[in-house]
Parts: structure tokens; C-alpha cells; sequence
């Protein structure tokens, strides 16, 4: 009895370890695979219009990619809920995502082409090649390349010790009357499958666990086919648990996807119970290869897809309908282009990290202007708002920090995509220190309004005129980083050069008046740090506008 639990012990220790080498070497492969493609990545969803065939064929192509279904609509979710795609345009993403995941069960089926191709004799061929080759050149492409190899390699060893670990099950009978029931109760089999995959949350481990005990001849053709449909739905967790916080438009996005695979599911479930138990008996009995697995994996998914395409429109109500009672939150101090869905697509991550801190600095220059203006109007409800608004800017900065650390954190970011992100770093934080100086302002008209003085026509004058040109400075400073523009950056430079002369001028003008009597020296603490918070926003602006000089040069 202690050998046979020892046994038992290796086998659960065997597979598990294959199940772990068998994921790690999908998440490298999908890394190495993300920096290959790089900002074809971004091109592939900049592509895509209200086309839904094109949909389809996108879908299919990131999830070979990235390996994973649920992923990619985990991804789609993300992009509908910071504004990158509507509702109509995910429809054909999400179908042709159950496509594309049938990519890395062909990958598994490689094994039975030749003894050569063996998991355990081409896996460790496969990690030496790329290890090696990894290990002596660094150059970035070869170095992603030499990623995806030792991936692949630790795929095929993971589908190896899954198989060996599995093997002896075949000699037990119970393990053999256990897939014999699963294929003659569909409502257990597609449990089996769902729940499985719901777990694991991964619908291409499912399958490369089922291929690997139908490696070892246990597995059935009906209790394979129904375990293959309850995948199909239990894939769909993951993009529920995404929906989460997420906009109601991204909700509607992870209906649409639970629903597809449901009833498609249900009705290819409902066509092989009838034609095992009526029709083709002996077949369903018999045992199933990985290739045949494949096979059936693939037909499903373009038969569902091809089924359910006419009815996209339909899916699209039925889940906007589901989601209608949901009320949408506006709070500006809320991210409105982040995700964290967006860091398994790194380019479209820094994309929408510029987009968020342009956001922002809308938002400074907002603040920025009122604050000009509170200091001539003394007007206590645009000094509120500049309070208020302080407190969404310092939120953000942190927000966007954090996702920023995130990213940097990424396996599959590049190292010019590195240097990007280390660049915001400091972008976000200028923009918040222009929130800060506009917030000195406000607490200069405060003190103005506290001790009841008024700056001179003259100050007025001054302020203004140099105040407008903080204003410019921020605005062609954001243009540029907004649309990558060196007309504006350009732009930025001078401002901000004829805002030191000016400050330089002023504070030499503000002197000589003093000596002439010739303005209220109480005034004079406003009007001094009036000049040097505008110079410094100037500063800020400049440094943002070289940032992306960077990238001209």
C-alpha cells in the first residue's frame, strides 16, 4: 500500500510539474511573440474598423499570439472600457478569439508527427537552442526569437512529464469508467470541462491537460467533446471577472462572449449526444488521439463562429439590454484610459498612459487658467475649484504612477519601449507640479483677499500678459506630447524662453518701481511669487515638450 501511495505521489508531483513547465512555457512564448510583433500589435487594432470579418480574423491572429481566448477578450474588455473600441467592433474580436485558441493544441499535436518530434526529446532540443542562443546574442529581436523557442520547448517538455505522469492512470480501471461516464452524461462531461477550465482560468491548459491524458488512450471521443464544450465555457470566467469595475459598454463585451460560447456550446452538445447515441455508437466510444482533439477543438470553433456571425447584431442588443441597469460613474479624479487588461498589449498600455496624462494635463491647464483668473477676480467659487480639482490631479498622478510601475514590470515590454515609460514617469510628474503652482496662485489671491489688496494696473498688466503665456507654454507643450508634433515643441521652446525674459524683465521692473515709490510695497510678496510660479510652470512645460523631442532626435 505505501509503494502504490508513493506511486500516486509521483504521478500528482510528475503531472503538476508539467502542468507548471507546460503554462510557463505558453506565457514565454506569448511574451517573446509580443515583443517580436512590437507596434504591429498597435497596427493590428488601429486596423480595425466596423469590418466584423476583419474582427474575426484580428481575433484569431492576437490570440495565436498571446495563446489564450480568454485573454484576448479579457484584452477587448480593457479596450472598450478606456474608449479604444465600441461594443459592434468587439463582436467579431471575441469570435474570432475561440479560433485563434485552437493554435497552441495544433502545437501540441506536432508531437505525433515523428519520434523526433517527441515532447521530451524536442523539448530539451528546443531550450538548448534557445537558451544558448539567448545567452550569446543580445540583440533584442534574436533575443525575443530566442524566447519563443525555449517557450516552445518548455511546452512540449510540460505536455511530455503530463503524459508520463498521467500514463499509469490507463491501467486503472476506474480512472477508464470514469471518462466512459463522462461520455455517456453530456451534463457531466460539459461540467467537467467548464469547471476545470474555470479554475485553471485557461482554456489552453484544459486542452493540453486533456490532450495529455488522451496521449496515455483513456479518453473517449464523446466524453472528449463534451469536456471540450464545457471549456469553451468555463474560458468565459476570466472575462467576467474582468468585467468587474469595468464601463457598462465593457460588461456588455463579456455577456456577448459568455453568451457565444454558451449557446453554441448547448447546441453542439445537444448534435453529438444525438449522433453518438443514435447514429455513431461505436464511435463515441472509441478512444481519441491529441490530433483528433485538435481536430474537433478547431471544427467546433469555426463551426460556432460561422453559426452565430449572422446573429452579431442580436448578441449586441440582448447584451446591451442585460447591462441597461447599470448607471455609468463620472469622477474626473478616475482614470478614463488605464487598464490593467492593457499591460498583455505593452504599446497600446504606453499609448493610453500618454492619452491618460495629456487627460491630466488638461486638467492642470484647467486649473492653471482659473487660478490666473482668481487672482485679478478674487473669486472664492474658482478658488473651490481649483482646490477640488488639486486633489483629482494628485489622485491621478498616483494612479497613472502605479500603472507605469506595472508596466515597467512587464516581461514582454522592449528596451525602446522601456526607455518610453521611464520618460512618463517624469512627464506625469510635471504635469502635477504645474497642478501645484497653480495652486500657489490661488493661495496668493487668498492672501490678497485676506489683507484686502489689489495689484496696480501695471502688476495687472504684467501678470496677465505673462500668465497668458504659461497658458500657451502648457497647451503646445501637451499638443506636442498629444499628437507627437516638434511644430509644437518648437513652439514650446520659444514660449518658454520669452516666459524667463519676462519674469527676468518684470522682477527687474518691480525693483525700480520700489525705488520710485511708485506701487504698494505690500503687494510686492504676491506679485514676486506670481512671477516665479509662472516661470516655473514654463519649466515644466519645457520639460515635457523635450521628452518628445527625444523622439525626433
Amino acid at each position: 500500500m505505501e509503494s502504490t501511495g508513493l506511486d500516486y505521489a509521483t504521478m500528482l508531483v510528475t503531472f503538476a510539474g508539467g502542468l507548471g513547465l507546460f503554462l510557463f512555457g505558453v506565457s514565454l512564448m506569448s511574451s517573446g511573440l509580443q515583443k517580436v510583433a512590437g507596434n504591429k500589435m498597435r497596427k493590428i487594432l488601429a486596423a480595425l474598423t466596423k469590418n466584423r470579418l476583419l474582427g474575426v480574423c484580428i481575433g484569431a491572429l492576437v490570440t495565436a499570439i498571446i495563446h489564450s481566448s480568454a485573454a484576448t477578450t479579457a484584452m477587448v474588455i480593457g479596450f472598450i472600457n478606456v474608449g479604444l473600441l465600441n461594443l459592434t467592433q468587439s463582436v467579431g474580436i471575441i469570435m474570432g478569439a475561440n479560433i485563434g485558441t485552437t493554435f497552441t493544441s495544433w502545437l501540441v499535436s506536432m508531437s505525433n508527427i515523428g519520434s523526433f518530434m517527441e515532447p521530451l526529446v524536442m523539448g530539451p532540443v528546443a531550450i538548448a537552442i534557445g537558451s544558448i542562443t539567448g545567452t550569446f546574442i543580445s540583440k533584442g529581436t534574436i533575443k525575443s526569437v530566442s524566447e519563443i523557442i525555449v517557450g516552445f520547448g518548455m511546452l512540449f517538455m510540460g505536455i511530455g512529464l503530463m503524459t508520463e505522469g498521467a500514463s499509469p492512470l490507463a491501467n486503472l480501471p476506474a480512472f477508464t469508467t470514469a471518462f466512459a461516464k463522462l461520455g455517456a452524461n453530456p451534463v457531466l462531461g460539459v461540467l467537467t470541462g467548464a469547471v476545470v477550465t474555470a479554475i485553471i482560468q485557461s482554456s489552453t491548459a484544459s486542452i493540453g491537460i486533456l490532450q495529455s491524458l488522451a496521449n496515455t488512450g483513456v479518453v473517449t471521443w464523446n466524453s472528449a467533446v463534451y469536456i471540450i464544450m464545457g471549456q469553451n465555457i468555463g474560458t468565459c470566467v476570466t472575462a467576467i471577472f474582468s468585467a468587474m469595475g469595468a464601463s457598462k459598454n465593457a460588461k456588455s463585451a463579456a455577456c456577448i462572449h459568455l453568451m457565444f460560447n454558451v449557446i453554441g456550446s448547448v447546441i453542439f452538445s445537444v448534435l453529438a449526444y444525438i449522433i453518438f447515441k443514435f447514429f455513431m455508437v461505436d464511435l463515441g466510444n472509441t478512444t481519441i488521439s491529441i490530433v483528433q482533439i485538435s481536430w474537433v477543438h478547431t471544427g467546433f470553433n469555426l463551426l460556432n463562429t460561422l453559426l452565430m456571425y449572422p446573429f452579431a447584431g442580436l448578441l449586441v442588443k440582448a447584451a446591451e439590454k442585460i447591462t441597461s441597469f447599470i448607471k455609468a460613474d463620472e469622477d474626473e479624479a478616475m482614470p478614463v484610459h488605464l487598464d490593467l487588461r492593457l499591460l498583455n498589449t505593452p504599446s497600446v498600455a504606453i499609448d493610453n498612459c500618454v492619452k491618460e496624462i495629456v487627460r491630466m494635463g488638461r486638467i492642470s491647464l484647467d486649473n492653471l487658467t482659473l487660478a490666473c483668473d482668481a487672482l485679478f477676480d478674487h473669486d472664492t467659487e474658482k478658488i473651490e475649484k481649483v482646490d477640488s480639482r488639486e486633489n483629482s490631479i494628485d489622485t491621478l498622478q498616483t494612479t497613472i504612477t502605479k500603472f507605469l510601475v506595472k508596466l515597467c514590470n512587464t516581461s514582454s515590454l522592449s528596451s525602446g519601449e522601456n526607455k518610453v515609460v521611464t520618460s512618463l514617469f517624469h512627464t506625469v510628474n510635471d504635469m502635477e507640479r504645474i497642478g501645484d503652482y497653480s495652486e500657489n496662485l490661488v493661495e496668493s489671491a487668498q492672501f490678497m483677499m485676506k489683507e484686502e489688496l489689489e495689484f496696480s494696473e501695471v502688476q495687472k498688466k504684467e501678470l496677465r500678459e505673462m500668465g497668458d503665456a504659461a497658458i500657451k507654454c502648457v497647451s503646445d507643450a501637451l499638443n506636442a506630447l498629444e499628437n507627437n508634433d516638434y511644430a509644437s515643441v518648437e513652439r514650446t521652446i520659444k514660449e518658454e524662453q520669452e516666459i524667463d525674459d519676462m519674469e527676468s524683465l518684470y522682477r527687474k521692473k518691480h525693483v525700480e518701481r520700489l525705488s520710485n515709490n511708485s506701487v504698494d510695497p505690500t503687494t510686492g510678496i504676491s506679485y514676486l511669487d506670481t512671477l516665479t510660479n509662472l516661470e516655473r510652470v514654463g519649466d515644466h512645460a519645457l520639460n515635457v515638450a523635450q521628452v518628445v523631442m527625444k523622439r525626433f532626435l
